[in-house]
């Protein structure tokens, strides 16, 4: 299990769903706290104003699962597919990702704040206008991946490749240009000040 930033320990768990089948469950206002889900199927779930707090999901597929105003909060998720999964305005703050897969995912608004995805493969993903702020992205793969109008002030990056990733709108004033790899990223230029500017550049008119 990959450690929290803080080292935030993962919260306890007081009940278990196990091997359930929750495929195209209407999770509209649903309200889980301190539950382990274990190889549960939610395959094409969907719903408005879910709340999972302090949960633990494991080997869960989330895959075509459609999530919107959704709240996982300070939850932890391990090896857990997320294929062509979308979260529209949802908060996950404090959430960890530990093994999981994301190809395809699609995250619209919402705050993703003090996530952790320390060496996630985010290559096929797209985040846009989300909040992202002291999101550990340690080592992840985010080559060709999207990163549009996303704050990621304050996010740990280090040893991340975003090679070919559009950055385009987003805070990226945490990234050192010296440590994470931007061959052919796409920004704009604005944030060319910024990375020139790490470099320890003079920018003039």
């Amino acid at each position: 299990m990959a450690d929290r930033m803080y080292g935030r320990p993962a919260a306890p768990t007081d009940t278990t769903i196990s091997s359930t089948d929750w495929d195209s469950r209407d999770l509209t206002g649903e309200n889980h706290a301190n539950v382990l889900f274990v190889d549960v199927d939610m395959t094409e779930a969907s719903g408005v104003g879910a709340l999972f707090t302090d949960c633990t999901f494991r080997g869960v597929r989330f895959n075509a699962s459609t999530h919107t105003d959704a709240a996982f909060v300070n939850c932890t998720f391990v090896r857990c597919g997320f294929f062509d999964t979308t979260f529209t305005g949802c908060k996950l703050v404090g959430s960890m990702f530990d093994g999981c897969t994301y190809d395809l995912l699609k995250v619209k608004g919402g705050d993703w704040s003090f996530t952790g995805l320390p060496g996630a493969d985010l290559r096929r993903a797209s985040f846009t206008e989300v909040r992202m702020r002291e999101t550990d992205l340690t080592g992840a793969r985010c080559a060709g991946a999207k990163f549009r109008d996303v704050d990621l002030s304050g996010s740990a990056v280090h040893k991340a490749d975003f090679s070919g990733c559009d950055l385009r709108g987003s805070d990226i004033s945490a990234i050192d240009p010296l440590t994470v790899e931007l061959r052919r990223a796409v920004i704009d230029p604005f944030q060319a000040v910024v990375l020139a500017t790490a470099l320890g550049l003079d920018v003039r008119d």
